[in-house]
């Protein structure tokens, strides 16, 4: 993208000088503040999730004193893929850039710009409300308890690993007695209210889980999002836009490590003609906008479909104008785009 369009769109943030025309820009030709109209790129997030295992220093004796089975004595790290999400966003417009002549007796040159030169509010404030959230909830493990802490002076001082295992297990089990009998009613020392109670249960809960990570071995978790960027086209079919791996997790389309991500999309409205190319040069006559088509968006990953949803595609749709008449001060119309589609969100007047 030429940098001399970008610096003149930015002028117009604090611009409020008025104007009347709109031209279809031309770099180095014309004078007045440069807007864009956005087309679509497609923001694939790959929300995978790194699991690490730790087996416990007891892990051979699971079986024997707490009939866990399949405790696997080795560490272990591997990859899952959690979900998978698809978002439309806007990135400028090259083909699509527009300037507005400074002129008298028009509040179009009112206009404010996204960093990117992107069309966001014409005579007014871009709404609060209207900001899309960004960001997803991640996973993240929380620190482990110290088995150490819980463990009995006759724990410690166990002569072999063998009899330490079975002491941590009588200790277990002496935890889980006292739950059942606290729980029952049974036990000597009853808590005295509901708040005593829960804590009372809370930190026996604490020490057994505790202990049992002793045979069991820790599971840590943490997400991670890996995130690209496709260019939406109609009548798409499994084009590969990733690879993921159990072991190495994602990895470049060119990599057979692991096994592809697909992604497919249709338009799900038919694209207009395309207008003659000499009437396109012609002079707008008022500010520009999209209106968005729609695209049929699914990703799969081994057979699965993890995500498939109708979005907005800018590149499937048409422009419009809202014509200089409206922007007469005497009208004083308010104007409010989507900066992802370029589509009107809002407009009114006085």
């Amino acid at each position: 993208m030429n940098r001399t369009i970008i610096a003149l769109g930015l002028l117009a943030c604090s611009t409020h000088i008025a104007a009347q025309d709109v031209n279809i820009y031309t770099p180095g030709t014309d004078e007045g503040i440069v807007y864009f109209l956005p087309k679509t790129a497609l923001e694939v997030n790959i929300i995978a999730t790194r699991i690490s295992y730790q087996p416990g220093e007891l892990c051979q004796y699971a079986n024997r004193y707490l009939r866990m089975n399949n405790v696997n004595p080795q560490p272990e790290t591997y990859w899952e893929i959690k979900q998978i999400d698809v978002r439309s966003i806007g990135v400028p417009d090259s083909t699509k850039a527009y300037i507005i002549k400074l002129k008298d007796k028009s509040t179009l040159s009112n206009i404010e710009l996204t960093e990117n030169g992107i069309a966001k509010a014409i005579n007014t404030t871009f709404p609060k409300e209207y900001e899309q959230q960004q960001g997803y909830e991640l996973e993240k493990s929380l620190p482990h308890e110290s088995t150490r802490k819980y463990m009995t002076e006759e724990i410690l001082m166990a002569g072999s690993t063998a009899k330490m295992a079975e002491l941590t297990a009588k200790e277990i089990y002496n935890i889980r007695e006292s739950k059942n009998l606290i729980l029952r009613g049974q036990a000597d020392t009853m808590p005295k209210d509901g708040a005593s109670l829960k804590l009372i249960m809370n930190n026996l809960d604490k020490q057994e889980k505790a202990l049992t990570q002793m045979f069991a071995g820790t599971t840590d978790r943490e997400d991670k999002v890996f995130t690209l960027l496709v260019t939406p086209e109609d009548n798409t079919k499994d084009k590969i836009v990733l690879r993921f791996s159990r072991l190495l997790g994602a990895l470049s389309t060119d990599n057979l490590a692991g096994d592809p991500i697909y992604i497919s999309m249709s338009s799900t409205a038919p694209i207009p003609a395309p207008t003659d190319d000499s009437k396109k040069k012609k002079k707008p006559e008022g500010a520009i906008y999209n209106i968005p088509g729609k695209g049929n968006v699914s990703v799969s990953y081994q057979g699965k479909k993890y995500f498939e949803k109708d979005l907005p595609i800018t590149q499937f749709g048409s422009t419009e104008v809202l014509v200089n008449e409206l922007f007469n001060k005497k009208i004083n119309t308010r104007v409010v785009f989507n900066p992802e589609t370029g589509a009107i969100l809002k407009i009114d007047k006085d």
